[in-house]
Formats: structure tokens, C-alpha cells, sequence
């Protein structure tokens, strides 16, 4: 096992900058904000939105929300208000 740092190529480019994205769950939470996202609760329920805030409870307000349950639109609102201790995960509905 070698602590080494890989040489540089050859012909002396410095590497690719990193991408925009620092992979960490803050940042995707940053990027997420104003677009559609899936919320999933521990239930098992999904709602499908636009993410417009969260704090750090993880308490999250949704508009043009769509209620899922076991994959079947039940419901529909204009706002939701999601409280952060039911929130099983968050996931980008589009490309960030």
C-alpha cells in the first residue's frame, strides 16, 4: 500500500477541476431547493413537489405537492408542510 501521490501526466495539465457539486448532504440539500423532489416518509409515503425551504430539523414546506401511496396519486395540494422527524430520505425528482 503507497501513501504516493499519482505523478502528473505527462504532457504537464493540471487535473480537472472538481465538479460543482461538493457531494456532501448540505450541498445537495442547496442544490435541491426550488426544484422537484421526492420526499419519502417513514410510513412509506412519497410526495412529489417542489422543495421550498427546510431547516435543520429537517422540517420541509413543498408546493404543487402530490401525495403517493404505494405508487398511486391519493392526494393533491397547493402547499405541504412536512415535519422533519418523518422524513425517511429526500430525493431529486430532476437533474441538479
Amino acid at each position: 500500500m503507497s501513501d504516493e501521490a499519482s505523478p502528473p501526466p505527462p504532457d504537464g495539465t493540471p487535473p480537472p477541476a472538481p465538479t460543482q457539486s461538493s457531494g456532501s448532504p448540505s450541498g445537495f440539500l442547496k442544490a435541491v431547493v426550488g426544484k422537484r423532489v421526492v420526499v419519502r416518509l417513514v410510513s412509506g409515503v412519497d410526495y412529489r413537489g417542489v422543495l421550498q425551504c427546510l431547516d435543520g430539523y429537517m422540517n420541509i414546506a413543498m408546493e404543487q405537492t402530490e401525495e403517493y401511496v404505494n405508487g398511486v396519486v391519493t392526494n393533491r395540494y397547493g402547499d405541504a408542510f412536512i415535519r422533519g422527524n418523518n422524513v425517511l430520505y429526500i430525493s431529486a425528482g430532476e437533474p441538479i
